[in-house]
């Protein structure tokens, strides 16, 4: 228990706009690791008490009413300020992960044209005499995983 209130007072990476691939496979594995994540996924409704619950159904509802409030709240952490007014009037965890998902990832013609642009960008790739080999293919690395992120596998994948 000591360990799950450690991890769950680090918080996520805020979304700014930018990078959204790196910032989502960031934020599914914090959703994960605070075992929210089939919240965020499934959209799973809380189903109201009965007239004489038991005790054990009236914790079920309180644990997964909070897991929502959860799932809500590091959602509306991880997110700017302009960001934040967009997905305020959303009310749960998945519409909002959709929205942000629709918005940022894009259709696959500019997903297409983004990894083009990442393509043309490696092969223009030259090592500069100031900078160092860890740095030159640090950079390489950088322009492969955009790509990977942007598409390009499912792009191979489908020629």
């Amino acid at each position: 228990m000591e360990a799950e209130v450690s991890f769950s007072s680090i918080a996520p990476l805020v979304f700014d706009g930018e990078n959204y691939q790196i910032w989502a496979v960031r934020m599914e594995a914090y959703f994960d690791a605070l075992d929210l994540w089939e919240i965020v996924e499934e959209d799973c409704d809380v189903p109201t008490l009965p007239k004489n619950p038991s005790m054990a159904q009236i914790k079920m509802y309180k644990e997964k009413k909070m897991k929502k409030s959860k799932a809500n709240a590091c959602l509306f952490a991880a997110v700017s300020s302009t960001i934040f007014t967009r997905i305020i009037s959303r009310k749960t965890a998945k519409s909002i992960w959709d929205y942000l998902k629709k918005e940022y990832v894009g259709d696959e013609k500019i997903r297409g044209m983004q990894v083009l642009n990442l393509i043309r960008d490696f092969e223009l790739q030259k090592m500069k005499k100031s900078k160092t080999i860890k740095e030159y293919s640090d950079r390489l690395l950088e322009i492969v995983n955009k790509a990977d992120y942007s598409g390009l596998n499912l792009m191979i994948q489908e020629l």
